[in-house]
């Protein structure tokens, strides 16, 4: 694995890890105004799209895409949020956002200026839930 010392990403992890395989890993961040948001990581540290192979980029979509879906089966929110950025963490990585129409900041991006200060996180079991069926679509 190709590692930066500075890279939060290359670090130990600081979340819940719902999957992972050789190459990426879900983590769960659960953020209190966002519930079931999650982020799709590269194991190595990576920078862009085009620096991963066809395949991998192919691979890495489909984990996105079956979080994604996860996400809008379990949870239903009004809207899901895809972003890659990494200005600030250069390491590849996608966050995949529940949006609801009372979150903090619906309709703007989450990195905007907060229009309300919700707090609910998914219960236990919601979670429990919500990992297996992702570990289960992404085992098969």
């Amino acid at each position: 694995m190709t590692q930066k010392n500075n890279c939060l990403l290359c670090l130990p992890l600081k979340y819940p890890l719902i999957w992972s395989n050789l190459d990426f890993r879900i983590v769960l961040i659960n953020d209190h105004s966002y519930p079931g948001y999650c982020r799709v990581e590269s194991i190595s540290h990576v920078k862009e799209m085009t620096d991963l192979s066809d395949l991998k980029r192919q691979e890495f979509m489909r984990i996105v895409f079956i979080v994604e879906a996860a996400l809008r089966v379990h949870l239903m929110p009004e809207k899901i949020n895809l972003a890659t950025l990494g200005n600030i963490t250069p390491h590849l990585h996608w966050h995949i956002i529940p949006r609801y129409k009372l979150d903090n900041h619906f309709p703007e991006s989450i990195w905007s200026n907060p229009k309300r200060s919700e707090k609910k996180e998914l219960l236990e079991s919601e979670t429990l839930i919500l990992i297996e069926y992702i570990q289960k679509k992404l085992n098969n």
